[in-house]
Parts: C-alpha cells; sequence; structure tokens
C-alpha cells in the first residue's frame, strides 16, 4: 500500500500545516448544519497539488459521519452528463442513512470544453441540500468568476519544509525505519511545499539500497501568482528568483499589473520608489519588444520585474513577517468595465442607426446629442433597447 494512503489523515487535528484553512472549514460546515440563510453550500479548495485538497474533504466526511461522493470534473465537463450523473447523488439521501458530501475534484477543466457544464453545476450547487467541496489548482480564471461567487474560498498553502520532515520522522518510526537526517531535509526540501510527493520520494527511498547516495530531483512544479509575489515581496533576492516566473502561468503583461497592485501593500518610502522605477522600466523594456521585435530584451523585463524588485527593499527592514492579503489588479476590472460600456454604447447606436437607415459611424459620432432622444421612454420601446443599454443612457455625462 503506498504510504502515502496509508498515512493520510483522518480527522481535523491529524491535518499537519493548513490551521488557518482547517478553522475556515470548520465554520463552513457549522454554518451549513445550522442552515443559516447566508450560508454558501459550496466550497472551494484551491492550491498547488499535494496540499491536502482532496485530503480535507474526506476528513470532513469522517468528522460529520458523512457518505462522500466523488466525482472528477474532468469526466463531467458538458450539462448533459453534470445533470445525468451529479444531480442523483444531489438530489437522492444516502444509502446508508448518514449525511453525504459532493466532491468534485479538479474543477478548473470543467468550463474548458462544454460552456453549458458550468452553469449546469452553479444550478446544482443551489438546489443541493448536502454541502458541496471543489477543488482546483488555479480557481482565479475569468470562466470560474461565476462559481467563486456561489462559495466559500479556502487556499491551501505550500507546505513548510519543517513540518514534511516531521511528519517523515513520524511515518519512518511507524515502518521501523531509519534514513539519514541529511536525506531527510533534501527529500523535504526538493517537494517543495507537496507532502504526497514527499512521502512518496520516501517510501521510494526506504525500498532502495545505498539509497544515502541518492538526490531527489527538484520538483518542477507550477507557481501560482500568490506564491510567486510573496518570493518576491518577503524573500531575499537570489538566482532562483530570476526564475519565478517562468512557472506562473500568466501573461508577462498580466504580471506587470499584478506586482503594480500590490507593490504599495508591501514597500514604502524609498523602497516603493526604486520598485515603481523598475517596474516603468520593465514596462518601456515591455514596448521596445513589441513595437520594435527586440526580442533579445524580454531577458532584461524579466530581471526587473523578479529579481530587481525584490532587491529594491532595504535589507535592514524586516519584510519577512506578517500575511499579506495580495489584490487582484483594479486596472484589469476597469479596463473589462470600460469596454462593457463602450460595447454597449455601440450596441445602441447600431440599433438606432439601423432604424433611421444611417451610417453606424455617424451615429456613434452624433451620439451626445442623439442620447437626449435616447432617453425618450417611447423612443426606447421603439428601439427594443435593454435594460442596461436604458441604465447606461441614464448615467451622468463624463462617468
Amino acid at each position: 500500500m503506498q504510504w502515502s494512503e496509508r498515512y493520510r489523515p483522518s480527522c481535523f487535528a491529524e491535518v499537519m500545516g493548513q490551521n488557518l484553512a482547517v478553522e475556515k472549514v470548520k465554520k463552513f460546515i457549522k454554518d451549513f448544519q445550522k442552515n443559516l440563510h447566508d450560508a454558501k453550500k459550496a466550497i472551494i479548495f484551491y492550491g498547488p497539488p499535494g496540499t491536502g485538497k482532496t485530503t480535507i474533504a474526506h476528513v470532513i466526511a469522517n468528522e460529520t459521519n458523512s457518505e462522500i461522493f466523488e466525482l472528477n470534473a474532468s469526466d463531467l465537463r458538458n450539462k448533459e452528463k453534470l445533470h445525468e450523473i451529479l444531480r442523483p447523488a444531489i438530489e437522492q439521501k444516502s444509502l446508508l442513512g448518514r449525511g453525504k458530501i459532493i466532491l468534485i475534484d479538479e474543477v478548473d477543466g470543467i468550463s474548458s470544453v462544454d460552456r453549458g457544464g458550468l452553469e449546469e453545476l452553479l444550478l446544482l450547487i443551489d438546489s443541493s441540500s448536502y454541502p458541496v467541496i471543489i477543488t482546483a489548482n488555479d480557481i482565479w480564471g475569468r470562466k470560474l468568476n461565476s462559481l467563486r461567487k456561489k462559495s466559500e474560498i479556502v487556499q491551501l498553502k505550500e507546505i513548510d519544509y519543517r513540518i514534511i520532515r516531521d511528519l517523515l520522522i513520524e511515518i519512518l518510526r511507524r515502518e521501523n525505519c531509519f534514513i539519514k537526517g541529511n536525506i531527510l531535509t533534501n527529500i523535504s526540501v526538493k517537494a517543495k511545499g507537496d507532502l504526497r510527493a514527499a512521502i512518496n520520494d520516501l517510501q521510494t527511498v526506504a525500498g532502495m539500497r545505498g539509497y544515502s547516495d541518492i538526490l531527489i530531483d527538484e520538483r518542477n512544479k507550477e507557481t501560482d501568482i500568490f506564491s510567486a509575489l510573496r518570493m518576491i515581496f518577503k524573500g531575499k533576492p537570489h538566482n532562483d528568483t530570476l526564475k519565478i516566473f517562468d512557472s506562473v502561468q500568466m501573461p508577462i503583461d498580466e504580471i506587470i499589473l499584478w506586482l503594480e497592485e500590490n507593490i504599495p501593500l508591501e514597500y514604502g518610502g524609498e523602497d516603493l520608489a526604486k520598485a515603481c522605477e523598475l517596474l516603468s522600466k520593465a514596462d518601456i523594456f515591455k514596448e521596445r519588444i513589441y513595437k520594435q521585435q527586440y526580442w533579445r530584451f524580454l531577458v532584461y523585463e524579466n530581471i526587473f520585474l523578479s529579481y530587481g524588485i525584490s532587491a529594491s527593499k532595504n535589507s535592514n527592514k524586516n519584510y519577512a513577517g506578517g500575511f499579506t492579503n495580495y489584490k487582484k489588479p483594479m486596472r484589469i476590472l476597469k479596463m473589462w468595465m470600460n469596454n462593457q460600456r463602450i460595447s454597449t454604447k455601440k450596441s445602441i447606436t447600431q440599433k438606432y442607426a439601423k432604424y433611421v437607415h444611417i451610417g453606424e459611424k455617424r451615429a456613434l459620432k452624433e451620439f451626445p446629442l442623439l442620447k437626449q432622444i435616447l432617453l425618450n421612454s417611447v423612443v426606447q420601446k421603439e428601439l427594443k433597447l435593454s435594460e442596461e443599454e436604458i441604465l447606461y443612457l441614464k448615467e451622468p455625462a463624463g462617468s
């Protein structure tokens, strides 16, 4: 039997390195059981692989004496499958007369193929009389926005290597095995917060002869943007700092926006000025790359964004302590809102231009004058304007 399965936690007390997440989970279950009016019916665990997302779902089932109905979202990518498999699980009572937990693993894959899959899942969550637990490696995709609004969101962080090492020692004690301390430390550090991977490596090493000579390869894992920001802002700059954004699955333009939004939350005074100056230089190189096709400048852009901003902080100040709640870039939201407003304006002018038989360009040019006409309720009805379009017309000029 795999040691990762044999030593999987069965209760909250055995879940290590995720204290804040466990407290949030306990509150979610308590509120759900009280049937509070504003209690959410779903909870999302997100974070890197091996941090305990699925394990905590099984722990909840054990702690609440519930049957667990487990599905993988990759098998339920369309509306019909969700309706066929998930709806009966939500509507039927437990065969054993106990409570029930609905677990949907890897929800990241549910909206990538069929647009109806996510909408159906949201409807099923609303109608569920059982808590729905959802896991994801990355929950911040735009397509999952509606799911986030309906769910409690709990981040599971990479587990500290010292906690991993202590757990490995305990497993060896139970298995009556011995491995040198430096090898255990090597396994713990190279796992990069992935407890399951560390336990699997431990079992492999324990079954080999001459294990003292082996080296555990560092795992090439993706890094979420929040972890990357913590390493930049709170860590000391070193050679690995230059590679931080290589494993973040996000366009460099969006990474710049994340840094721009969160630098003021970490730095102040001269440190803030230095970091902002380097950010502006990275933006200059970005424009040169796009306009002049000087792709060799990518290396400089990356240096400014990673090592440069990390090195901007005063080494005499303590930036390592405390938790910072990093924010999603407001510029992205503002750009989206502006695009929505432009789209609404265009749809109004298209309807007007078609009705009075003029060109759309002329209608757009004359829009400030047309707006007064379009405020008439009879005209709005004749053009079949939507509520969103009518609200847009009622907004003050310049808003």
